[in-house]
């Protein structure tokens, strides 16, 4: 299965692309989608729609996984989070795609084994799981672990519905 990971953000959003075969997961892509802070905010917002829709035609992926948003003290950055989350919703789903939603507790758990994990622990997890990764920067390291996170929830998901039809 091809997933893509996006790690939404309005002035860098990330992305990542792994297969997931069994336990096995392999790189495909990554990179970073940047908008210019100095646009009005709808501009941005459809800029960051364009790139996502190039990626996704480019990279075909079979399923999507997106990181939820955490508030934050500041209210209009948090509202503009919230505003770039909603359009890598809209470009993943209207794309298609079924689509995970995990908390970054959850991905750092998955990828690190702790839930409190740094953005240098993600990175340096990403290098070790994905060898010969080259990483476009610190969100496209988020997004590929928001990807390896949701591969290993539908692995276990699978594993469970095959052991629940053998037992009926």
């Amino acid at each position: 299965m091809i997933i893509l990971g996006l790690d939404p953000g309005l002035g860098t959003t990330g992305w990542g692309v792994i297969r997931a075969e069994g336990n096995r997961l392999s790189h495909i892509a990554n990179g970073q989608i940047k908008t210019e802070p100095s646009m009005p905010l709808p501009r941005r917002l459809t800029n960051l729609y364009a790139a996502l829709i190039d990626v996704i035609r480019a990279e075909r992926p079979e399923g999507a996984a997106v990181e939820e948003v955490l508030g934050n003290t500041n209210a209009q950055s948090t509202l503009k989070l919230g505003q770039a989350r909603g359009v890598v919703l809209l470009a993943a789903a209207g794309s298609g795609l079924a689509i995970g939603e995990y908390h970054p507790s959850v991905v750092k758990k998955a990828v690190v084994g702790t839930g409190g994990a740094d953005k240098r622990q993600i990175q340096a997890m990403m290098a070790h799981l994905l060898p010969g990764a080259k990483l476009a920067g610190p969100d496209a390291a988020d997004a590929l672990a928001v990807a390896i996170t949701h591969a290993h929830h539908v692995a276990s998901a699978a594993g469970m519905a095959r052991r629940a039809r053998v037992m009926a």
